[in-house]
C-alpha cells in the first residue's frame, strides 16, 4: 500500500473510531436505583435515524459481575450499550437476560458474545424466536439497510419455565427472574432486583408507546394484575418513561387493553365482522399513544380472533 493510501486508510479508521466513540458517549444512561442503569430507547418506529434503538435496555451491577437486561435492536445498539456499561464498571458480564423475543430487544446480542455470559430467557423464547427469525432479519434489513449487519441472536443457556422463578446472584445482589403465562408474548420474563426493589418489566409495560399484543390480550390483563401486587420501589418499562409511582403506572395500559376487550366483545355481540371491528374499536384512544396507527389495528385483530371463541 502506498503512503497516500495508508494515510487515507488511517484517516478512515480514525473517523470510524471517532464516530463509534461519539455514538457510545451519546448513549445516555440513567441510574434508576443504586446499581440499576437504564438506557431509554426512542419511541419512533425503527429507521436508520435511530438505528434500531427503540427498546429500554440496561444492566445491573453486583459486587462480582453484571447482568445485562436486553441488548437492543441492532449490533450498533448492542455495541453502544456495552461501551456505556464499560464507562460504569470493568466487572465481567456474567448474564445476558432477554425479557422476550422481539427484535428490538434481542438483535444486539453479538456485542456481548466475547463476554462469555450465560444467556437467560423464558423457556418458550428459543422456539418462538426460531420460528420468526428469518422474517425478523428480513424486516430489519429492509428498515435499517447496512445497519442491520451483524444482527443476530445468542443461544439461550438458562431457561426459566412458565410460572417458575430463578434467582441469579451477581455478588451481594440477587435477581429474581419470573417467567409469565401468555401475555404480551408467550415468552415474557421479568427481573426483580431484591436489593433495591427495582422491577424490570420488558414489554409487559408500555409507557406512551401503544401497547402491543402478540400473545393474549386477556392473559396480558391477568398478568398485569399479578404484576401490580409486586411491591416494587422502582421499575423499568420496555418502552417509554414516566415519573408515576408503581403500580399506578400500569393504569393507562390497563385502561387501553380493557377498552379493546370491552369494545371488541360489543362488536362480536353486534355480529360485526373483523374488518368492521378493526375500523371502529378504540379509535378514540389514538391521541393518547404514539405509534397508534402501526399497532392498534393489529391489537384489535388479535383481540377479535381470541375473543370470538369465548
Amino acid at each position: 500500500m502506498g503512503f497516500n493510501n495508508q494515510r487515507i486508510a488511517l484517516a478512515a479508521l480514525l473517523l470510524a473510531l471517532a464516530g463509534g466513540l461519539a455514538q457510545a458517549q451519546g448513549f445516555s444512561l440513567r441510574e434508576v436505583a443504586p446499581g440499576n442503569f437504564v438506557h431509554v430507547g426512542s419511541l419512533e418506529e425503527r429507521s436508520p435515524a435511530n438505528g434500531g434503538d427503540q427498546a429500554n435496555v440496561g444492566f445491573i451491577v453486583g459486587s462480582r459481575c453484571v447482568a445485562v437486561i436486553d441488548v437492543g435492536g441492532s449490533l450498533p445498539v448492542g455495541q453502544s450499550l456495552r461501551a456505556a456499561l464499560r464507562r460504569v464498571t470493568d466487572k465481567p458480564v456474567c448474564y445476558v437476560i432477554l425479557t422476550h423475543m422481539h427484535p428490538d430487544h434481542v438483535f444486539g446480542a453479538e456485542a456481548f458474545r466475547a463476554e462469555g455470559a450465560e444467556v437467560v430467557s423464558h423457556g418458550n423464547l428459543p422456539a418462538a424466536l426460531a420460528q420468526r427469525l428469518r422474517t425478523y432479519l428480513g424486516a430489519l434489513r429492509r428498515d435499517l439497510g447496512d445497519l442491520a449487519d451483524g444482527a443476530g441472536i445468542a443461544p439461550v443457556t438458562i431457561a426459566v419455565d412458565v410460572d417458575q422463578e430463578r434467582v441469579l446472584d451477581l455478588g451481594e445482589r440477587r435477581l429474581r427472574l419470573r417467567a409469565w403465562p401468555v401475555a404480551h408474548t408467550d415468552n415474557d420474563l421479568t427481573v426483580l432486583d431484591e436489593a433495591t426493589g427495582t422491577l424490570w418489566l420488558g414489554d409487559l409495560l408500555f409507557v406512551d408507546h401503544t401497547p402491543v399484543v402478540d400473545g393474549s390480550i386477556t392473559g396480558f390483563l391477568k398478568v398485569m394484575d399479578a404484576l401490580a401486587a409486586i411491591p416494587a420501589r422502582a421499575f423499568v418499562p420496555g418502552h417509554g418513561w414516566t415519573a408515576t409511582a408503581w403500580p399506578a403506572a400500569l393504569a393507562p395500559q390497563r385502561d387501553y387493553l380493557a377498552m379493546v376487550v370491552r369494545d371488541t366483545r360489543a362488536a362480536l355481540r353486534a355480529r360485526r365482522t373483523m374488518e368492521e371491528a378493526v375500523d371502529t374499536v378504540g379509535a378514540s384512544a389514538a391521541p393518547n399513544w404514539t405509534n397508534f396507527d402501526a399497532f392498534h389495528r393489529r391489537n384489535v385483530t388479535a383481540a377479535y380472533a381470541e375473543l370470538e371463541w369465548e
